[in-house]
């Protein structure tokens, strides 16, 4: 076993870690400044389901850009950090676009449908235009 080697590859690994911790924090933000209130307190306190669907649906679908930009960054470890965290931004970018997108086609305001304490159809359809347009980010990367 080469030693040296091996520290590198652990090195890279937390580098990767911390890039995936950064834009899930980054993707959390964007995602509670869409949503009324705070996703912390609506989670976490209230136990409200609406907002953990959009919030997990959300991670997911960063989560799956992030994975496929990692899985496809044949570049070199500095020049695979780089791209990754680009197309992890432009995936949070475009998971927000979406959600406005979908914000005006729909009645009412969604950001306060999906954060109502009555669970709704609405929560899900958000959930699984996050995961859909994530799974299509990350083909369009690979």
């Amino acid at each position: 076993m080469d030693l040296t080697a091996f520290v590198q590859e652990i090195g890279q690994t937390v580098v990767w870690g911390v890039m995936a911790i950064v834009l899930l924090a980054i993707g959390y933000g964007v995602i509670d400044l869409l949503t009324p209130g705070k996703l912390g307190r609506l989670i976490y306190v209230e136990h409200n389901a609406n907002a953990a669907i959009v919030l997990g649906s959300g991670v997911l679908a960063i989560g799956t850009i992030v994975t496929t930009s990692i899985l496809t960054s044949l570049e070199g470890f500095v020049e695979g950090v780089v791209t990754a965290s680009a197309y992890g931004l432009l995936g949070i970018l475009l998971l927000a676009l979406s959600f406005l997108i979908l914000d005006r086609l729909t009645p009412g305001e969604l950001g306060e449908i999906v954060t109502s304490s009555t669970v709704t159809p609405a929560a899900w359809v958000v959930g699984a235009n996050h995961v859909a347009l994530g799974a299509i980010i990350a083909a369009a990367i690979s």
